[in-house]
């Protein structure tokens, strides 16, 4: 297990755990630097660092993770060190998350020509107030029984491919990059093979401020990590990575702390932060 995981998700978009949780479930795990990086949300942050308060030997660095889109799929941004108590920030990242509840909407109205009928109520409280994801339409058809688990949900269902499917209102990755920027935040591209042409999404990314990619990524091959170190390199971009865990222990996903992230992309980041002289997480770091 990595001390290292930066990318993580909890109840403030579509993880399982409270900020407070992700906290002290990293500590107890024994991680030394983790990152909170909601979907289109920084509203967990200010409780995961007042969590981080009783843990000392632990890094919590204040995030977000932004989706974008691109044609034929979509690109997913990474805000490390931002100001989360931006304006500009926080109010594109409201109308995201007001995105994402009409999604959700439509989808429970397509999944209703198919025979699966679920609540647009029962949705909302399994968020719990976080940003609706299709995480918790999957929840809400696996309590209705017409699954067995909430990955069938996404194979049969609302998977990219699937006949409830719906695409969701989102800015450009150039748009997260100058955003994250603008909230004094150092932007990352996330999982850089979910992109048609990784490499020409970077060369962009790079002319407005990227700052790194994320090459430790739990479903990468050694080959796969060893192609983005190479551009990293080659580009003159810093490397980071995380498990992108959900909370959904003994599930399909990564654990927490289950990608092998080295302590030295933690250790650039937080250098790089310094250099830039950005609000730091909390003092250890």
């Amino acid at each position: 297990m990595s001390k290292v995981d930066l990318h993580i998700h909890s109840t403030a978009s579509d993880g399982q755990l409270s900020p407070s949780e992700v906290v002290h479930k990293s500590a107890k795990l024994g991680l030394s630097v983790i990152a909170l990086a909601d979907h289109d949300s920084v509203n967990g942050i200010a409780e995961a660092l007042e969590a981080a308060r009783a843990y000392p030997k632990l890094t919590v660095i204040p995030s977000v993770e932004i989706n974008t889109d691109i044609p034929n799929g979509e690109a997913h941004v990474l805000g490390y060190f931002i100001d989360y108590t931006d304006q500009e920030l926080n109010d594109s990242l409201a109308k995201l998350r007001d995105y994402r509840r009409l999604r959700a909407q439509k989808m429970i109205a397509k999944l209703a020509t198919l025979g699966v009928h679920i609540e647009w109520e029962r949705v909302q409280e399994i968020a719990g107030g976080g940003t609706i994801g299709r995480p918790h339409v999957a929840k809400e058809i696996l309590e209705k029984g017409y699954i067995a688990s909430t990955r069938e949900a996404f194979s049969r269902y609302i998977g990219k491919d699937g006949p409830a499917y719906v695409e969701r209102e989102k800015i450009t990755p150039t748009g997260a990059v100058e955003l994250i920027i603008h909230a004094s935040g150092l932007p990352v591209l996330a999982h850089p093979f979910t992109i048609p042409e990784p490499e020409a999404m970077i060369i962009e990314l790079k002319k407005v401020g990227l700052a790194g990619i994320e090459a430790y990524y739990n479903y990468y091959t050694d080959d796969q990590v060893s192609e983005l170190l190479s551009i990293a390199e080659k580009r003159d971009l810093i490397t980071t990575g995380g498990s992108d865990y959900h909370g959904f222990d003994g599930s399909f996903e990564a654990i927490l702390g289950g990608a092998d992230v080295p302590m030295e992309s933690a250790d650039k980041l937080i250098a790089l932060a310094k250099r830039k002289k950005l609000r730091l997480a909390n003092p250890q770091a």
